[in-house]
Order: structure tokens, then sequence, then C-alpha cells
């Protein structure tokens, strides 16, 4: 996971997801149906919601790109349980544009969801986080671990 361009509802860097880079990204899953899945998509897209996303690109070839802008990716990178794990990105990597620091109120959100998914603990997520391009150098983990801590 890396952080880059500038969300003006967080006021700092968005995370986005780049399935060509190895090693493990901490993540949370939410069983949600197409149709609300593509709700979701279609709102962080700026698009109207409405109408169900067609997945079978990204459940058959691991990624379905459908507009050029952030979150306009959709990815598949495996299953869970047998259920296909989806998610959007933007169709750049990581190493395509200049990483930007997140806000504090936008590692809070994340670091508490993450800790919400009950597999790791506070300092696991806090190190996570401050070891994401755009977050390293510029957040400490204890620094994040004190913005989850004042959610808790």
């Amino acid at each position: 996971m890396y952080f880059a361009t500038e969300s003006p509802v967080w006021g700092g860097g968005r995370a986005f997801y780049d399935p060509g880079v190895s090693g493990k990204v901490l993540a949370r899953a939410h069983l949600v149906s197409v149709g609300q899945f593509s709700d979701i998509a279609a709102q962080e897209m700026y698009r109207e919601p409405g109408a169900d996303l067609d997945l079978a690109e990204a459940l058959g070839e691991g990624r379905s790109v459908l507009g050029g802008g952030r979150y306009e990716t959709l990815v598949c990178p495996g299953a869970m349980d047998g259920i296909p794990v989806l998610t959007f990105t933007a169709p750049w990597g990581v190493d395509e544009l200049e990483w930007n620091k997140p806000s504090a109120s936008y590692l809070r959100l994340l670091g508490s969801g993450l800790l919400e998914a009950g597999a790791w603990d506070a300092n696991t997520v806090a190190r996570y986080l401050a070891a994401c391009p755009g977050a390293a150098g510029r957040w400490t983990a204890r620094d994040i671990a004190d913005l989850i801590a004042q959610s808790e």
C-alpha cells in the first residue's frame, strides 16, 4: 500500500494498492453483494451509483481497468473461504507518481479499521502504516499508534 494524490475529503494522500509489488498488504474484508460493491466503487470513482459493475474481467483475469483515474481499476487478488476478494485501486503503480503524506484523520481511520479486523495488534498496524510509501519518513509508528489509541 502507498499514499499518493490529494484527497479533498481527508486533506492528504489517499491509500492505493499496487498488485504488482511483492509483499503483504494488511487489509480488512467485508462481505458485500455485487450491487453494494458497485455502489461503493462508483462513489469512490465519483460516478453515479445504481448500476452493477461488470466484474467478469476482474474475476477472470484478476484486473479490470474501468478508467484512468484513481480507484477506477478493479483487482481480484485471490479468495477467502472460496469467495473472491475484490478491491479498487489506481491504474498506475507505486513508482509512477509522487507519494503524498496521509492526514492524521485518514491514518486514524485506516488504523482503527485494521485493528478492528482482530488479526493484528495496534503496534503491528502502526508499524505497517508508518512503513508505507508516502507515510514513511513523515509519520512514526509511535505517532500512528497514538492516533489509533485516540479512536478506541
